[in-house]
């Protein structure tokens, strides 16, 4: 046994174990000691830094990482084993079986045919003799049999019921044509343009006779006559109307148009009703402005907004007024009157032949609207009536100023005077008072005139002519109607009384050098005011105050076009720049920063802001002719409330404006 095992050990491979000389060397402790080694998916050698290098930018580019770079694949097949239990399984080894059977079949065939050749003989020619082929037995020795197709096609046929046809014939009566031609000639257009003018003179004649028809009916009437049998006539005929043109059939087109155009645009009315930001949780003491709707069209695309101004009955209904601040691009004028239940077009259109810088609605008669144009002329629309032509406007006959009038505001009438009035600053150094006369007539009265002030004239000599003092911005203290202030180009802010036109009651040098673009009476406080001025200033003031300077000043770092107060709170305003941004302040919140500051429009400046008095909608215009409205998020309107508002509540509102002012100093 043990000489086997000698003849077999050439067979098994020998091991030597060589120590290599710079081996460590380690005790039998320390080599008791386990070692761990962590197998890691990524590949040590993959390339961290591959580049790429770019023709568009003409540099090399880090090209990122993927996962699929640590993947190597050795071994890669595509198979198609499925499982002998699955269904795929035993449906593919029916298939199989049944193809197998089908080729057995053939081949069963085949070797028949091969095995008795007489046989396929007789069966052909007893086929060739069903087809009518007589001659076939002489080409069939050749043939012994023909194969079958390898492809194991097999023809079905079936028999069909085959529908009868119908046949569906109509006969329609054939349209009355007519043929006209001729030909047109100058006079033959003349000719008709002079019928059409006599067919509009005799319209015009037949309803002065109705309506002299009608007077002389009603005075028969009145005298107790007996009506005759043609003014039975003429009363058949004024009862005939068309319903197309009836007051009603306006009325439903107006609520189907508004419908429509709710359906339109049902996203942002949502947003209107119900969207509130919800990130003003998270941060104290800012706010955002969401854009609504955007109110422009074709006619005014040249032109500048020029005046915003809310209805005082209608809260849903604002006007806007178009013309141009441009000297050398001046042109006709335009006045529009939107609702916010019918964004698509303005419900009311006026047109003028003068650009239209100022509009107001007068307080307590919501159908009359002034306005006053760049030629010096104002003028007063009614928008109840159908007719697009003012019902008042000022003649060199009654007065009128001779340079552009830049703002116009309403008066509600004193106790000795029952005519509705309303005035006017214009460029000329004049501030008017307008009265509406029953004779269709404005009567002038020259309230102010803006002389310059006191230093000026004692440097100025005796024998020079002075002028007056170019007037730029107006408003009317809301507490007493009799009080007002004028800004003027100088830069210098006049308080002015109704009662005493001499003198001034005070003057404020706001903005030296720069024209005073609006001045804005505070809502609830009886003595504050704002101003704003191309100076890139916002300032707050104090009518009754002895000094020169300003409770607070506001820096904008831009032009500033216009500033207004908010309706619901004594300390929120809001001023917009040539930048196209929107700034809104909280005096109680903020008294150096803004509380929210938004660029509104691109490559365009921002001349006019108004706020809604019921809505928390703020309206901008520009000089593109748009007019955007935003809505205000929650933190710009904390302190949210509805007028008319108490005396109790007006007088908390100044109370709480000057406890911020207090603090300031």
């Amino acid at each position: 046994m043990s000489d086997n095992d000698d003849d077999m050990n050439f067979l098994a491979p020998k091991v030597v174990y060589v120590k290599p000389p710079n081996q460590v060397q380690l005790s039998q402790q320390e080599m008791a000691v386990p070692v761990t080694r962590n197998l890691s998916w990524r590949d040590p050698q993959r390339i961290l830094n591959k580049v790429k290098f770019s023709y568009k930018e003409y540099a090399y580019k880090p090209m990122p990482s993927q996962d699929h770079d640590h993947l190597a694949i050795h071994f890669a097949m595509d198979g198609s084993a499925l499982f002998r239990d699955s269904e795929e399984g035993k449906a593919q080894i029916e298939l199989e079986s049944a193809k197998r059977k089908a080729q057995e079949k053939v081949e069963q065939e085949k070797q028949q045919m091969l095995a008795n050749p007489e046989m396929f003989k007789l069966m052909n020619k007893d086929k060739d003799e069903d087809e009518g082929g007589g001659g076939g037995g002489d080409g069939g020795e050749d043939q012994l049999f023909v194969e079958k197709n390898q492809f194991n096609y097999f023809d079905k046929g079936c028999q069909t019921w085959t529908n009868p046809t119908k046949e569906l014939s109509v006969s329609t009566v054939q349209p009355m044509t007519a043929e006209f031609s001729t030909s047109v000639a100058m006079w033959e257009i003349y000719d008709t343009y002079v019928a059409a003018l006599q067919k509009e003179l005799r319209e015009k004649q037949v309803l002065k006779s109705r309506s002299k028809k009608s007077k002389d009916r009603a005075s028969k009437s009145a005298l107790g006559a007996e009506p005759t049998a043609e003014d039975g006539e003429f009363d058949a005929k004024q009862e005939e109307f068309d319903p197309m043109t009836s007051p009603e059939m306006g009325q439903a087109l107006k609520v189907m148009e508004r419908m429509v155009n709710h359906n339109l645009e049902n996203e942002i009315y949502h947003d209107f009703k119900y969207w509130e930001d919800k990130s003003d949780q998270y941060r104290q003491g800012e706010g955002s402005l969401l854009p609504l709707w955007r109110f422009a069209s074709e006619s005014t695309r040249s032109k500048h907004a020029t005046s915003l101004c809310w209805h005082p009955q209608f809260t849903d209904l604002f006007t806007v007024s178009y013309g141009s601040y441009d000297f050398m691009k001046q042109g006709s004028g335009l006045i529009y009157c939107y609702s916010l239940k019918n964004t698509a077009c303005p419900l009311y259109a006026f047109r003028t032949s003068s650009g239209v810088l100022c509009v107001d609605w007068h307080p307590t008669k919501p159908n009359l609207l002034c306005c006053g144009c760049y030629d010096g002329s104002v003028l007063v629309f009614d928008v109840q009536k159908r007719s697009k032509t003012p019902v008042y406007c000022s003649t060199v006959k009654s007065g009128k100023h001779t340079d552009p009038v830049w703002d116009v505001a309403w008066q509600g009438g004193d106790d000795h005077s029952k005519e509705l009035s309303f005035v006017s600053v214009s460029s000329d150094g004049r501030v008017a008072s307008w009265s509406l006369l029953t004779s269709r007539e404005l009567q002038m009265e020259i309230l102010m005139e803006l002389k310059p002030s006191n230093k000026r004239e004692a440097d100025i000599e005796e024998d020079s002519v002075v002028g007056l003092a170019g007037g730029c911005s107006l408003d009317f203290n809301k507490r007493t109607d009799y009080h007002f202030l004028v800004g003027t180009e100088e830069g210098k802010i006049h308080k002015c009384s109704k009662a005493y036109s001499a003198e001034y009651l005070n003057t404020f040098d706001a903005h030296p050098g720069m024209a005073v673009y609006s001045i804005r009476c505070s809502h609830f406080h009886p003595h504050v005011f704002l101003s704003c001025s191309a100076d890139w200033t916002v300032k707050l003031w104090d009518d009754s105050s002895k000094t020169d300077k300003p409770l607070m000043v506001f820096e904008l770092a831009e032009a500033v076009g216009d500033v207004c107060w908010a309706p619901y709170s004594s300390t929120v305003f809001a001023a917009v720049t040539n930048a196209g941004k929107v700034h809104v302040y909280d005096l109680r919140v903020n008294k150096h920063e803004p509380i929210c500051e938004q660029k509104v429009a691109k490559l365009t400046k921002l001349t006019r802001i108004s706020f809604s008095p019921s809505d928390p909608i703020l309206l901008i215009g520009d000089e593109r002719g748009h007019v955007q409205s935003l809505k205000l998020s929650p933190n710009l309107r904390k302190d949210w409330k509805v007028g008319p508002f108490e005396a109790a509540l007006i007088e908390e509102e100044a109370r709480v404006l000057d406890t911020v002012i207090a603090d300031v100093f």
